[in-house]
């Protein structure tokens, strides 16, 4: 028998490594063997279970649910972050990552021309960010604005992003939603917007945050034309929106006038583009998280450990 294969060695070899802290190079001295015989063994108790690691940390679940959401929605990069003690802070955790996360992404020279929608969470993405000169990066707005002044609004969102990288910017200057379908078509065709679609189409990359169904989204307060109410949206099966198009349970837009009526570009245009970025979370925004995964036009998601368990437990 190998040396290494003997239980009794393999057991010493492991106390004194794991317990004792002495060093692979003091072990085989120490007991007259080649430091190779001891590395085996180290590794063969492993294996065999003799010797079990445990990592004690609030991050050790969110590695796992990072490695089950990538294989579930076959995601090229999931960040999954501990969840706040009070779930509405869950935006400003996910925010704040979101913002590590597109410091790294957009300091990348392949990265010409970025798109970002609005909402608290990218709100707090973009004071998250480290700054980084890059002139030759363009900021684009990927959805139109609220009627409202607000802190949160695509304006905001986009001039803090690129004054982060002394970028320049596009705004999409209009209101989210059209009175009618008929008035989206006439001004949907208008060179001036036509330019700025056709940025969006050409992004190297796109940040976008989910919005739910309850009244503590800006959208649903802000944003829904007069004649439209949230009952019927329900009713027709939202569980939330991306871009201003609100998905069932399922990921299809809503059979609903409103999706006729949305003065943006359909975001199953962007199926199959790189760096399709979806930021969300707390357990109230599960359902269209989910949806939103469902979709299968993102490749990176970016979450809390709360509402990751339970888009894992639903799906």
């Amino acid at each position: 028998m190998r040396l290494y294969d003997d239980e009794q060695f393999q057991v010493r070899v492991a106390w004194l490594y794991h317990v004792e802290g002495v060093t692979q190079g003091e072990i085989a001295e120490k007991l007259n063997v080649t430091r190779l015989n001891v590395n085996r063994a180290l590794q063969d108790a492993l294996k065999k279970g003799i010797v079990k690691v445990n990592i004690h940390s609030h991050y050790s679940p969110c590695f796992e649910l990072e490695k089950q959401l990538k294989k579930a929605f076959n995601l090229q990069y999931v960040s999954v972050v501990p969840s706040p003690l009070k779930d509405e802070n869950a935006l400003k955790v996910v925010g704040s990552e979101t913002g590590h996360y597109l410091s790294s992404l957009l300091a990348r020279p392949s990265i010409k021309l970025f798109g970002i929608s609005w909402g608290e969470t990218l709100k707090f993405a973009t004071r998250a960010v480290t700054p980084t000169k890059r002139k030759d990066l363009e900021i684009v707005s990927v959805m139109g604005g609220l009627p409202e002044g607000s802190d949160f609004n695509i304006f905001s969102v986009v001039s803090q992003l690129a004054k982060s990288f002394s970028a320049d910017r596009t705004y999409l200057t209009l209101p989210l939603f059209s009175s009618s379908a008929e008035s989206r078509n006439i001004i949907f065709v208008q060179e001036v917007f036509q330019e700025t679609f056709e940025k969006i189409r050409k992004a190297d990359g796109i940040a976008i945050s989910a919005g739910d169904m309850s009244k503590r989204s800006l959208l649903i307060n802000y944003s829904l034309p007069s004649d439209v109410t949230r009952k019927t949206l329900i009713e027709a099966g939202a569980v939330g929106d991306i871009l201003g198009y609100f998905l069932d349970e399922n990921g299809k837009i809503i059979d609903h006038p409103i999706a006729e009526r949305v003065l943006g570009l359909n975001p199953f245009e962007f199926q199959g583009k790189p760096n399709l970025i979806l930021a969300a979370g707390g357990k109230y925004k599960q359902k269209i998280i989910l949806a939103a995964l469902r979709t299968g036009i993102f490749d990176t998601l970016i979450t809390d450990q709360s509402a990751a368990e339970c888009v894992i437990e639903r799906s």
